[in-house]
């Protein structure tokens, strides 16, 4: 009964039962949040281990000890944290069934609970992974660290023998930060061992560049032969794993290694086989909030076995989508890869525990490091850095957002005669299209082909003739299958060919009661609202100058505090209260809100055009009652416009190029946050019965929290505007960028004020930092209007139109 009522709270809403006296909000437990007295506060790794489940936190950069814990939650969801606990920067996890221990982050803990601690004296670093030994596996494991260090680890003494310096220790010694890497890139993620050699990743590097821009040279896979490294490929990779997951492959030397990563065109899948050596596919990506270049905002996506032992699930995260993979995986057997659905959480480990997943995430960071941007204004993260645990049924991760995903396999690339790419997944969605520019000097056919079954087999599927200069947009039929698609160029060019694929099933088919009691611009003149900050000083709380909106003005009523038991009360704190009123003001003019759109002009001075929502909500926008833009997930932001959320990706992840419409709504949301993994918004308007409310006692005050991940519930992304509307346009010359992406049923009517027909071009940018192509040319006579329905298929993330005539013209896009 424990189990079963644990489960109806977790996927249900706030609730209460016997056997756990504490709350719960769309299955994350205040309760269980963790802090540290970091700049951040993630989770390392989360594993079921002698009947609890056991978590460990990391700071930013610890080689040594930090405030982090280790935390031992029992069956009843009591938090336990245990007095070894020593902190660092850990994400390993081995199960060591030879001794019958788990070895996560710095501690090695047996059966019946005991934990031993390897000391970061002896062996210091940030470690990132750790893998069963290649000659001595009963007895040694490897960790690995992530400024390569490497340790042998004897899992009986716990001693430590270095085989590689840590990074840190060496630039200790030498302050011209000039010490002699073993590999190239930085930021260490993976760990594994297998076929005779050890397997290590990471997924950044440490130069200036790298920490503006998202598509510089990045990242490494390699592999040690217990003699030699060797670089098997320069790119951004990430988990190192195999089917044998935690507790390293049952037959290391047959079976495959599984590593993930990814490039500026899309996810990266390596398959490693003893005969053959490495294998890589493509997958496309769905959020580009984990680009940065120097690695930060991806911390540690994972393949994890969240089935049973008699029938095994694996489930991967990455680039915001989670993906079904197959037991089975390995060379000439890549059958079974399917999207799932999107995430907003930064997810940095899960399990299987009680029938329910757990995910361990990376909420809400004090330092945000390179995450500034001035639609923000001047507002600070949290005073504290904290995270939690979020509690689903084993199907949500079918059930949250559309996994509407792009990638390329060329990107602007001179292409060699007769050069084949590398395989991109072609099963999974519906609607899938590809945009093929050829960009050289001639024509050139492009032959496409698919592997069926996955076995590696490879048969024509069509042959496309592109001219030099021309886009085409090929939209591929239902017949049209495969498990892998390829593209061969009969011809030497250049050339961008980019896959898109799209979810119309996810979206919300009805409105949902979660958010049943907020304020909307409908039907509330007056709600009541407040300023939200995560406090600092080891509070553990939420504090909220809190007040009314009326007409054009917010109205302070007074301070109040939501403490660890989600009860909101009024506090004496005028210092408190008057850092937020001045820290956390909403910010002034940070857009543009004309007849036609949102326009942003973000910190390298691209402007981007966003769809407009309800006047009514541009008017609460011009009068600064609604927050626009803060950081909600660590490193990522969440952008509040006109009746649409978006996800907003970090300025060096490329950040207002890559943005993604997540819901829209009515909703006049004054201020949101993160806090103990939730995600807090003020703005509540009727009284109502929603157990996801916390008012105060004298009513003065009210939040609504849930998860991030609930903003999917709100309501597809619709909106309407263009880029022109009864704009004097000059000939030749673009109009700013309009988003297009990822809304379902798009409409274009487009016209002018001219007495002469005037031909309009339809450019398109799928990519986001691809080349403009043109999607069509039109001529409009005068005193008409062209009107276009979009393909259910067509995808593109952003839309221009281009006059060749000066004149006075409308582009007017409508989604619904």
């Amino acid at each position: 009964m424990a189990a079963l009522s644990l489960l109806i709270c977790a996927v249900g809403n706030s609730c209460k039962s016997p056997e756990v006296e504490k709350p719960v909000f769309s299955g994350i437990y205040p309760h269980l949040a963790y802090y540290n007295e970091e700049g951040e506060c993630g989770t390392g790794a989360v594993v079921p281990w002698a009947d609890r489940l056991w978590v460990i936190t990391y700071a930013p950069h610890k080689p040594g000890p930090s405030s982090d814990k280790l935390y031992e939650i029992t069956p009843e969801l009591e938090q336990i944290v245990r007095e070894e606990s020593v902190g660092g920067t850990p994400a390993n996890r081995l199960i060591h069934a030879e001794s019958n221990q788990l070895f996560i982050g710095p501690y090695a803990i047996d059966g019946d609970r005991n934990v031993q601690v390897i000391s970061y004296d002896a062996a210091p670093g940030r470690y990132t992974g750790a893998a069963r030994h290649l000659t001595d596996p009963a007895n040694k494991i490897y960790v690995g660290t992530m400024e390569e260090g490497f340790y042998d680890v004897d899992v009986h003494s716990l001693q430590t023998t270095m085989l590689f310096e840590d990074g840190n220790s060496l630039q200790k010694r030498d302050a011209t930060d000039a010490y002699s890497k073993l590999l190239p890139g930085d930021h260490g993620k993976g760990l594994y061992s297998g076929q005779g050699v050890l397997v290590y990743s990471n997924n950044g590097e440490k130069t200036d560049a790298a920490k503006e821009q998202f598509d510089v040279e990045s990242g490494v896979l390699a592999e040690w032969n217990e003699k030699d490294w060797t670089v098997i490929r320069r790119n951004q990779f990430t988990e190192i794993t195999g089917p044998g997951g935690i507790r390293g492959n049952s037959n290391p030397k047959t079976d495959p290694i599984w590593a993930t990563g990814w490039d500026n065109k899309s996810v990266l899948l390596g398959i490693r086989s003893p005969e053959q050596g490495w294998t890589f596919y493509r997958l496309p990506k769905a959020s580009h909030t984990y680009d940065g270049a120097h690695g930060w905002n991806t911390e540690w996506p994972r393949i994890r076995d969240v089935g049973t032992a008699s029938n095994p699930d694996y489930l991967m995260t990455m680039h915001g989508l989670f993906w079904k993979v197959p037991a089975t995986l390995s060379v000439g057997r890549t059958a079974g890869i399917r999207p799932r659905s999107a995430y907003l959480k930064v997810i940095g480990d899960y399990t299987r525990w009680q029938d329910r997943l757990v995910f361990g995430c990376d909420d809400s960071a004090q330092k945000e490091f390179l995450n500034t941007r001035g639609i923000k204004g001047g507002i600070e993260g949290p005073g504290q850095s904290n995270s939690n645990l979020w509690f689903t049924s084993l199907d949500q991760p079918d059930n949250l957002g559309p996994n509407t995903a792009e990638g390329a396999v060329w990107l602007s690339e001179e292409i060699m005669a007769n050069e084949i790419s590398e395989p991109f997944l072609f099963a999974g969605w519906k609607n899938r299209a590809v945009w093929i520019k050829n960009e050289g000097k001639q024509a050139v056919s492009f032959l496409l082909e698919v592997d069926v079954k996955g076995n590696g087999q490879w048969t024509s599927l069509k042959t496309i003739d592109v001219q030099p200069g021309e886009t085409v947009n090929c939209m591929f039929e239902e017949q049209d299958k495969g498990e892998w698609i390829r593209v061969k160029s009969k011809a030497q060019t250049r050339a961008t060919v980019h896959f898109t694929y799209t979810d119309h099933s996810r979206y919300p088919q009805e409105h949902t009661n979660l958010f049943r009691g907020m304020a909307t611009a409908i039907d509330d003149e007056t709600y009541t609202g407040g300023l939200l900050y995560g406090l600092g000083d080891n509070r553990r709380a939420l504090g909220m100058l809190a007040g009314k909106i009326e007409g054009n003005r917010f109205i302070e009523k007074g301070y109040y505090e939501l403490d660890g038991n989600m009860k909101l009360v009024k506090k004496d704190d005028p210092e408190t209260a008057n850092f937020i009123r001045k820290k956390y003001a909403i910010p002034k003019n940070v857009v543009t809100i004309d007849q036609a759109s949102a326009l942003v002009v973000d910190d390298k001075g691209r402007r981007w055009r966003l769809p407009l929502g309800s006047e009514a909500l541009s008017d609460y926008t011009r009068n600064n009652l609604l927050r626009i833009c803060r950081e909600v997930a660590t490193e990522r932001d969440l952008l509040s416009l006109l009746g649409t959320f978006y996800e907003l990706p970090a300025e060096n992840a490329d950040g207002f190029a890559k943005i993604r419409p997540i819901s829209s709504h009515q909703l006049t949301v004054h201020d949101y946050a993160s806090y103990r993994g939730l995600l807090v918004m003020s703005g509540i308007g009727k009284e109502v019965d929603n157990k996801h409310i916390i008012r105060s006692e004298d009513g003065q005050a009210r939040v609504w929290v849930g998860a991030i991940d609930d903003l999917w519930k709100l309501g597809k992304p619709v909106g309407r505007g263009g880029p022109w509307k009864n704009t004097d346009v000059q000939k030749h010359i673009p109009s700013d960028p309009y988003l297009i992406g990822f809304y379902d049923k798009k409409k274009l009517e487009l016209s002018h004020e001219s007495d002469a027909s005037i031909t309009f071009k339809i450019q398109v940018e799928p990519v986001g930092h691809g080349p403009w192509m043109t999607y069509k040319e039109v001529e409009v006579k005068p005193g008409e209007t062209y009107s276009h329905i979009f393909p259910e298929s067509f995808q593109s993330r952003w839309i221009r139109f281009e006059s060749d005539q000066d004149c006075q013209a409308t582009a007017w896009l409508t989604y619904n």
